[in-house]
């Protein structure tokens, strides 16, 4: 990771999808970051985006160390 790494949109879900996914990624040591536009809007006092269009990025150098843990979270929701 460099300082012109990018983050590229992984998954949207739910927020409770999200987090768990961020945990299975931590145990894999790939870092992610949350948009949830739904509690930024509430907190800023309007209403934004929906709460199960939460979104995690990850920095894209990780994508491919990340898309088998994508690929057992999916089976273990059923996709």
């Amino acid at each position: 990771m460099d300082d012109y790494s990018k983050h590229i949109r992984f998954y949207t879900g739910s927020l409770i999808e999200i987090q768990r996914l961020q945990l299975d990624l931590d145990d894999y040591k790939i870092p992610s970051l949350v948009k949830n536009n739904f509690q930024s809007g509430l907190r800023a006092g309007f209403y934004g985006g929906s709460p199960s269009q939460v979104e995690l990025f990850i920095y894209e150098e990780d994508l491919e160390r990340a898309k088998p843990v994508l690929e057992e979270f999916k089976k273990q929701l059923g996709d």
